[in-house]
């Protein structure tokens, strides 16, 4: 072999140990796989949750949809109906589009269309109705509309006490004796069944 060929030779291995070495120290790292935290849901249709405190049933709620974190237990609902339970026996049958029931603090919050008959012949629109568990006070907010026999209140909030027994009408609020116009207010609430103009 000659000196040419043995030059040749040479700068060939040179170049193929540095193609190597060059290859092999620029590797890239692997990527860092980053865990993401799993959404833990579960999804039912057709449930109801409810509440009870000293053997006596507070609330329940029927949803179309419910999806619960299972973390927080916070529950999601959609196309509700239910039932609030006063110690003497009066009840409140309620339908909303959607709510929140709280896992932590079990307060309600629910939205849209919300439509309330009491036991007693009461009824009550708005567009939003919470529940404050440890208060136990049921709160109407937005366009609240409530006819009993001849009285009538329109009000921005409305809040439920005592079993339903003391109301307090706050924000733009206005209470009417007058029959007629309750029988009229009452139809209308009827034929809407909650729905309130945005």
């Amino acid at each position: 072999m000659s000196n040419r060929a043995k030059a040749l030779a040479a700068v060939i291995a040179a170049l193929a140990v540095g193609l190597v070495v060059w290859a092999v120290a620029t590797v890239p790292d692997a990527p860092k796989i980053v865990p993401q935290p799993e959404n833990k849901t579960m999804s039912y249709d057709g449930n109801t949750i409810s509440e009870e405190k000293n053997g006596r049933k507070i609330w329940e709620l029927t949803s179309a949809h419910i999806e619960v974190d299972v973390d927080t237990q916070d529950v999601t609902m959609q196309d509700i109906t239910g039932h609030f339970y006063a110690e003497d026996g009066k009840v409140a049958e309620l339908k909303a589009e959607s709510g929140v029931y709280g896992g932590k603090s079990r307060d309600i919050k629910l939205k849209g269309g919300i439509f309330v008959t009491y036991s007693d012949g009461a009824i009550l629109v708005s567009k939003e109705l919470e529940w404050k568990n440890q208060e136990e006070i049921l709160t109407a907010l937005g366009d609240v509309k409530s006819v009993r026999e001849d009285l009538l209140i329109t009000a921005d909030k409305i809040e439920s006490s005592d079993s339903f027994n003391k109301i307090k009408a706050v924000g733009h609020a206005h209470l009417e004796k007058n029959e007629e116009k309750a029988k009229a207010m009452a139809e209308e609430m009827k034929k809407s069944g909650g729905k309130t103009d945005e």
